[in-house]
């Protein structure tokens, strides 16, 4: 690209060509033509202004008229000098068809700028790429802008298109570059105003608008613009990120859709401000360690719940701007608890302002519908075999971390990354070249991106919704692992669903069902998911699936919280979980939150689950030694007669703790139980208590161990079980 001091001296039949694809709004180089240019002695400025009629330059550090410019082409205007040794920095006076008059830039001056090609680090891409608040400087004068950069690289010809323009395509076209990178610098550009890309394909067909894919604030339907947007400008003011991160710290995760949380009293959504006024308070009464936010991404489908994102990199504007995002994270990690987002991915949705078909091409997605559409969403599938593209998703995943302090991510449906056959039938799909069933590629994004982000943010929690048996899903890269931090245990989740929605006098049959979970708990760092999927589709609520009266459903919803919460593994709840509704949970919709004060069962499950946390917290075996296998012990597995099982969890930095939940509404008098200590026994927990609206059953005395061998222990205790519960035993020191 020639700098401004160049001598243009370009062939009649390029200059013909630059003109004309000028004219057709389809310049690649545009800087060729337009701006400062050394014609034997002189200087002349060229000026691209089609909606101008005269254009008149304007000294910009002196105020002077330089001279009207002459029109040698429509829409091209031309100013020479003799006496002007070296460019200077300048204004146009434009007077458009209706002859109003207006100032404006011109981004030709900057060739030099724009001829530099910038420094890319490929794993953080949104550093260089997008629309980025940039100074300039010309013959002393500084200029105030926006460099926006596009990677399109089989483009025709890509333009800024805006309201800082009017929409109008022909007056800001992009220089491109051997890299793919489009840029162009605009002066005066300024946070909040709105662009898009218009790009033209190899065949100069118009392709349609385009939001950006680095835009880091982006407008709701039907605009669907991106906005510029200064991220230097938050000031972040807690200094707890990241400070209670790790495998052997407890966890307990609070799942929130946050535009179903919570309406305000005029039914509207909640906006990022107050949601921190009200949410991060809420969650810290409750006692959760970790909130995780359903997908944040810029979504124009709010059906999706944000699963189909247009926008990665552009939290979404329905709850306010970013710096509000900003601002809620703040406010929970200035309450001690971690923020995890839900991160997309496996596929995106073909909305013609997204990626589908960027340049023309596929530039995103695989061209082969076997690979790169997606049969249960209907959306594009990324090609993970581009390093291109790996550089895209691992640089927005990277985003999240450096820019908005999350704490985690819990990447979404890796399953389907994981196999070429994924919804596929036969013939739907082809072999990788070993002629199995693994996408080989996503294989190796998926291990680059947790190497990068590992690499960047050690103490960061990455989690996979993974629903299969592939082995070693979160062990380290170097031991042939995915390398997740955790996994979400699905097999988990829908064993103990199934055998608690079975009439308790039905369960003996299938104890196996709660005992499966700890054949291969070692295999992985689990999650146990009590998610938003088990409480949509038809598929009711967690309490309208326990059998019995009402009573009972909640007796047992309590049960299952509680053999969770001693369950070996991470716990998250999905919000409304603490209130026990009937009514499936919708996007449009809010919880129930009148339910604890009209129900007492209700206001009893949202008390347990308060103290459920706390308890949990203070005990530390029932979340130090989460991974270790010797931090589990099973005590009883055969009593499927009275389908009560228990367990010890243990920790070396404090006294064990025994969890045995009786699954059936029968009270258990005079139940001896076998425990992995000598001593005074304490019920520390109780889901049966009458504060939890159980029916009292509670072991109020300490709990003296005998000499008498039970359940392979040396000493046993004797105590009540109460129905449809569960208890934990701590040894006292």
């Amino acid at each position: 690209m020639p700098g401004a001091l160049e001598d243009i001296r370009v062939d009649s039949d390029s200059r013909d060509t630059l003109l004309d694809d000028l004219l057709n709004t389809c310049c690649a180089r545009p800087f060729d033509l337009l701006g400062w240019h050394r014609v034997g002695r002189g200087l002349v400025v060229r000026i691209w202004r089609p909606d101008a009629i005269a254009v008149a330059v304007i000294d910009e550090v002196t105020g002077n008229n330089l001279g009207a410019a002459t029109p040698i082409a429509p829409g091209l205007f031309e100013l020479t000098f003799v006496d002007i040794p070296q460019p200077r920095a300048y204004q146009l006076l434009v007077t458009n068809a209706q002859h109003h008059q207006f100032r404006a830039s011109d981004p030709y001056q900057f060739s030099s700028l724009c001829g530099t090609e910038p420094v890319i680090r490929h794993h953080w891409l949104h550093h260089t790429l997008g629309a980025h608040r940039h100074s300039a400087t010309l013959s002393g004068h500084s200029w105030q802008g926006v460099m926006f950069r596009v990677y399109a690289p089989h483009a025709r010809s890509v333009s800024v298109i805006g309201s800082f323009n009017h929409w109008d395509g022909r007056l800001h076209q992009m220089a491109s570059s051997d890299t793919g990178i489009w840029r162009l610098f605009i002066p005066e550009v300024t946070a909040g105003d709105l662009y898009k890309f218009e790009l033209k394909d190899q065949n100069r067909q118009l392709l349609p608008h385009k939001a950006d894919p680095f835009a880091f604030y982006a407008q709701q339907p039907p605009g669907n613009a991106s906005i510029v947007y200064d991220s230097r400008q938050y000031q972040w003011q807690s200094k707890a990120w990241r400070q209670h991160q790790g495998l052997d710290r407890p966890v307990s995760i609070y799942e929130v859709h946050l535009g179903s949380w919570k309406k305000d009293n005029s039914g509207q959504i909640l906006n990022y401000t107050e949601l921190a006024e009200q949410l991060v308070p809420y969650v810290q009464e409750m006692g959760f360690t970790h909130v995780e936010f359903l997908p944040v991404h810029e979504h124009p489908f709010n059906g999706s719940w944000g699963y189909q994102p247009v926008g990665l990199f552009a939290p979404t504007s329905r709850y306010g701007d970013p710096d509000g995002l900003k601002t809620l994270i703040d406010r929970f990690h200035d309450a001690g608890i971690g923020v995890i987002l839900d991160w997309v991915p496996a596929h995106f949705p073909s909305d013609s302002h997204g990626l589908a078909h960027f340049d023309g091409t596929h530039l995103y997605e695989y061209a082969d519908p076997l690979r790169g559409w997606h049969p249960d969403w209907q959306t594009h599938i990324y090609d993970y075999g581009r390093p291109e593209v790996r550089n895209f998703l691992i640089s927005n995943a990277l985003f999240w971390f450096e820019q908005f302090h999350v704490d985690g991510l819990r990447v979404d449906a890796v399953a389907s990354m994981l196999y070429l056959d994924y919804s596929r039938g036969e013939g739907e799909w082809e072999p990788n070249i070993l002629g199995g069933n693994e996408h080989l590629e996503a294989v190796q994004f998926i291990k680059e991106l947790n190497e990068a982000v590992y690499l960047n943010y050690p103490d960061a929690m990455m989690i996979a919704e993974e629903s299969t048996s592939w082995p070693g899903v979160s062990m380290p890269t170097y031991d042939n692992g995915l390398g997740f931090g955790y996994k979400w245990n699905m097999g988990w989740m829908h064993d103990t669903l199934n055998y608690l929605a079975r009439n308790p006098e039905h369960r003996r049959y299938h104890h196996d069902q709660i005992l499966f979970s700890m054949v291969y708990n070692d295999s992985e760092h689990f999650i146990l998911p009590l998610s938003h999927d088990e409480v949509v589709h038809g598929k009711g609520t967690l309490l309208s699936r326990m059998p019995g009266d009402e009573w009972q459903q909640f007796a047992n919803l309590r049960a299952l919280y509680d053999y969770m919460f001693g369950h070996p593994g991470k716990k998250l709840l999905f919000m409304g979980a603490e209130l026990g509704s009937r009514h499936e949970w919708h996007h449009d919709g809010q919880l129930d939150w009148l339910l604890p004060e009209e129900n007492a069962h209700s206001r009893g499950l949202t008390a347990m689950v308060r103290y459920l946390n706390g308890t949990y917290q203070s005990l530390p075996a029932l979340w130090q030694s989460d991974y270790d296998p010797t931090g589990f012990q099973w005590l009883i597995t055969d009593d499927e007669l009275q389908s009560v099982i228990a367990f010890s969890r243990h920790t070396f930095s404090d006294s064990p703790v025994v969890v045995i939940v009786n699954f059936t509404p029968v009270v258990r008098p005079h139940y001896r139980l076998g425990v992995p200590g000598a001593g005074v026994w304490q019920e520390v927990f109780n889901s049966d208590s009458p504060e939890f609206s159980g029916s009292g059953v509670v072991n109020e005395l300490p709990l003296v161990t005998e000499p008498l061998p039970m359940h392979h222990q040396r000493h046993s205790i004797v105590m009540t079980l109460p129905p449809l519960a569960t208890v934990f035993l701590h040894l006292a020191e």
